[in-house]
């Protein structure tokens, strides 16, 4: 692990927990990079494509330990997400809480392959 993924979850040994398989997840769905910021730790290829925050640094109260947002080309449907949003037309961002480790399970890891894949497809022009 390194110095800045344990710095991202100072103070956040849960969300740093369930991190380790979403991470896991997201290796087994091909080659990516992870880039780090304070906010949150995203992954990419040609574009981004997932991305995992803390929501306890913007909302009072009991929140999830960890969210996974996932960017897909389509709105899934779901009832798992908390929240889907399009950001653009075409662009769909689905925000799903992370509560336990077994939250990442075959559709989740569906979810990333397929978000994986489209983040180093060309767009449809």
């Amino acid at each position: 692990m390194t110095n800045a993924v344990t710095t991202f979850f100072a103070d956040r040994r849960r969300a740093l927990e369930l991190f380790e398989p979403v991470r896991a997840a997201v290796v087994a769905a091909g080659p990516s990079t992870m880039r780090i910021t304070k906010s949150q730790i995203s992954f990419g290829r040609k574009t981004r494509f997932a991305w995992v925050w803390t929501p306890d640094r913007w909302l009072a109260g009991k929140t999830a330990p960890l969210v996974l947002s996932i960017g897909l080309r389509h709105r899934d449907p779901s009832p798992r997400w908390k929240e889907v949003v399009e950001p653009r037309p075409g662009r769909f961002m689905h925000h799903l809480e992370i509560w336990s480790a077994t939250d990442v399970d075959d559709e989740v890891k569906g979810w990333l392959r397929q978000a994986w894949h489209d983040a180093g497809a060309s767009d449809p022009a």
